[in-house]
């Protein structure tokens, strides 16, 4: 497998696994898929912003997961954190393209001087948490019922990760 920066030519993958996401799991809480003008136009603005779309390529050039990170909120004072989002295709999860992805994402915050990496993950996502964990994210919190898919109502638990433990502000 390799990680690489996303292109065009992506679009209709990253489309794919998005959408099934969407119709199929409580990983995002969208009720609505997308077209592939949605998604390129998402990779547009978020190249214009700085921040990274990656893949994941497998050998035979297939792509079968995206990862990317963004403003947590789009104040000021939160400038120097940011929110992730990965997805893999559902046939290929627990093969290790998660954490490879995340692993991308987070060399990629730290180079564009980041500070903290958020992570919002439905808590019954056990697998999404230990895998955050593994990678030195702590739990901060669970909002309860804040959100709803599927019928159900959904928690919201929150993660992060400190990029440069220690590191200040000032001069950046």
């Amino acid at each position: 497998m390799q990680i690489r920066d996303a292109v065009a030519d992506d679009i209709g993958a990253i489309t794919a696994i998005y959408n099934h996401a969407v119709t199929n799991t409580t990983a995002i809480w969208n009720e609505t898929t997308v077209d592939i003008d949605n998604r390129r136009a998402w990779l547009i603005e978020r190249r214009r912003l700085g921040y990274p779309v990656l893949v994941c390529e497998e050998s035979n050039g297939e792509v079968v997961g995206y990862a990317s990170f963004g403003d947590w909120r789009a104040f000021e004072g939160y400038r120097y954190t940011v929110e992730h989002s990965v997805y893999v295709r559902a046939d290929q999860r627990g093969k290790g393209m998660g954490e490879a992805l995340m692993t991308a994402l987070i060399v990629r915050a730290g180079e564009i001087g980041k500070h903290v990496m958020v992570a919002g993950i439905e808590a019954g996502n056990t697998g999404s948490i230990r895998l955050h964990e593994k990678l030195g994210f702590e739990h901060t919190g669970t909002m309860k019922q804040v959100g709803t898919k599927f019928g159900e109502w959904l928690d919201l638990a929150f993660m992060q990760l400190t990029l440069d433990p220690g590191g200040s502000p000032v001069g950046r």
